[in-house]
């Protein structure tokens, strides 16, 4: 692809000594699955004669296979002897702590710990299933040095819950558990007082914010659930196809779909602050409530294939993607979603918005992801397929700085140039078009409706709002009062009353005019009044905080999932297909 200065130049991969680490580590997994797969086609039982004799040590006949293997891998005997007898020490653990559990019922989870305290070995505990899940979460505190409160689990792609047993929750025998760390360390141990003392308060502060997540959702949810809404009026709860057209959502799974968006939105606004061990959590939620949706519409619409993208590329980010066993399936689940929603080749997306330069983003990261799969698989041919694919997607969706800057000059935000120069094929001129026919000027800035139509003798603004649609932005968290106030403003338009509100802290903005019967002025209370209130003050002031910080993560651009930088893709792309190529060159070599 060519830009104003010519052929871009992808940038080049500088290696700093913890990528040469992620390197070798990247490498000998790798090398792993081949070996993996050799023993598996040739039939080898590495627990058995003449690999293992009785006594569980090694046998002889393990170096013939080290040779063996190292010819067909092309790479030193001595590594190769040393990656076989791993794989049998695993057997041999595995098929230990097998009879161990058949004979007492004490089952062995194998614990994946955050990056920083990762090992080469598995890291094992055994249990019994009948301990709840906070008794779980102890002794994985316990045995691998964390602060207990300040460490989630997850099991099975789900959070685990405390207060119910481990067999209650689906937790088997052999079982792989990952600890994810709400405080973020770079050493192993903190020896400054107020250093531990600020992380302590980090990890507590982020625990009351997983909180109120899920107090928050759960109000609209219920809210939801319980009203009869108009989702053209609600914009929490707007769900629509490829056409635009809003998809009517039966009552029974109006509550779960309403929280499955909610976790994913919220997942998403803590992926893109970087902040992978929080964001994993929601996801998880998100996908178990989209999955009490009906199928049709997850074929229906790109969502749910949009999350499983997030899921796999939160594991990725945590350096736990071994950790999720169906990572395939989720990837495949989501190319297979796409197809349905996009058509073939995409015909369906072009002949709707007469283009797919965005959607191209969401591709991008399915064969990266794919990719770095295939290769941690052992599947090198199939690993570059991908990487290259994902390549030529970042080629074609590069955006010239130049031209974003076009656009900022002409009023847009950084987020529409990008999407509107993705969708105009980088024609700056198309795509300021193009943005200014998507935006509505009254939804992205509603001051700019009052300086363009501030005439008194025009002003027709709703003298008294009804009551149904206050009671509606009441149902959001919002004070009764500012959506009285917020209603007359804008004519009676919930929406726009319902994400004024929620982009400005539950207030109008200051700089919007207002008449004098708009204006907010708190009613006198007396001071009994006042003591009698006040709890319930505080309880419905923490309601709406949690309501608010929902609606404050809810994007104000529709197709704010398809906008990224690409920045973190580029540097991937390169660091996976310099390891594929360094593959290729040492088997030249050899």
């Amino acid at each position: 692809m060519k830009t104003n200065g010519g052929r871009r130049r992808i940038r080049a991969l500088c290696w700093s000594p913890r990528a040469w680490r992620g390197a070798g580590m990247a490498q000998k997994k790798y090398l792993q699955a081949k070996l993996t797969q050799f023993l598996r086609e040739d039939r080898i039982q590495l627990w058995k004669p003449p690999y293992t004799d009785e006594n569980k040590k090694v046998g002889l006949a393990l170096k013939d296979l080290a040779k063996k293997y190292s010819d067909k891998l092309e790479c030193c005997e001595n590594e190769v002897e040393k990656m076989i007898e791993e794989i049998r020490c695993k057997a041999i653990e595995r098929g230990t702590g097998n009879e161990n559990y058949r004979t007492t019922g004490i089952a062995t989870i194998e614990v994946f710990l955050p990056p920083r305290l990762k090992k080469d070995r598995k890291n094992l505990l055994e249990t019994r299933l009948l301990i709840t899940g906070r008794e779980l979460r102890s002794k994985i505190a316990e045995t691998f040095g964390f602060q207990e409160n300040y460490i989630k689990i997850v099991i099975n792609k789900k959070q685990l819950q405390l207060g119910k047993t481990l067999e209650e929750q689906g937790v088997a025998h052999n079982v792989k558990a990952m600890v994810l760390e709400l405080k973020q360390s770079e050493e192993d141990v903190r020896k400054n007082f107020q250093l531990e003392e600020e992380e302590q308060n980090e990890a507590e502060l982020k625990e009351k914010q997983i909180q109120r997540t899920k107090r928050g959702l759960e109000i609209l949810a219920q809210r939801a659930a319980e009203t009869v809404v108009d989702p053209e009026m609600t914009p929490y709860l707007d769900i629509a196809n490829q056409t635009g057209r809003s998809i009517r959502i039966p009552a029974s799974e109006r509550k779960a779909l309403m929280l499955a968006m909610g976790y994913h939105e919220k997942g998403r606004a803590f992926l893109k602050r970087k902040e992978y061990g929080i964001a994993l959590p929601c996801l998880l939620d998100a996908d178990k409530y989209f999955c009490e949706c009906c199928r049709e519409l997850l074929d229906t619409v790109d969502n749910y294939a949009v999350l499983q993208l997030d899921i796999v590329w939160c594991y990725f980010r945590l350096e736990q993607l071994e950790c999720l066993d169906d990572a395939e399936k989720k990837l495949n689940l989501a190319q297979k979603c796409f197809k349905n929603c996009y058509g073939e080749n995409h015909q369906r997306l072009v002949h709707i918005k007469g283009n797919c330069g965005k959607e191209k983003v969401l591709f991008l990261r399915l064969y990266l992801l794919q990719g770095i799969r295939n290769y941690h698989s052992g599947n090198d041919v199939e690993a570059c397929e991908y990487l290259n694919k994902a390549r030529q997607l970042l080629k074609e969706l590069y955006i010239d700085p130049s031209k974003v800057d076009n656009l900022l000059q002409l009023g847009f935000t950084a987020q529409e140039a990008r999407l509107g120069l993705r969708a105009c094929d980088g024609n700056v001129d198309h795509a300021a078009t193009h943005i200014t026919n998507r935006r509505e000027i009254l939804l992205s800035n509603p001051q700019m409706w009052w300086l363009n139509d501030s005439n008194p003798e025009t002003d027709n603004r709703q003298e008294s709002p009804s009551q149904e649609n206050i009671d509606q932005l009441v149902y959001m968290g919002f004070d009764a009062l500012v959506a009285e106030a917020a209603l007359r403003v804008f004519r009676g338009n919930v929406q726009l009353a319902a994400q004024t509100l929620a982009h400005n802290g539950g207030s109008l903005p200051p700089d919007l005019p207002l008449s004098p019967e708009d204006s907010l002025s708190p009613p006198a209370t007396s001071p009994s009044d006042s003591a009698g209130t006040s709890s319930a003050s505080t309880d419905e002031d923490m309601e709406t905080e949690a309501v608010n910080e929902i609606l404050e993560d809810i994007p104000e651009h529709e197709e704010d999932y398809l906008d990224s930088t690409l920045e973190d893709e580029e540097m991937i792309i390169a660091e996976y297909l310099s390891y594929v190529e360094n593959m290729k060159s040492a088997t030249k070599k050899n």
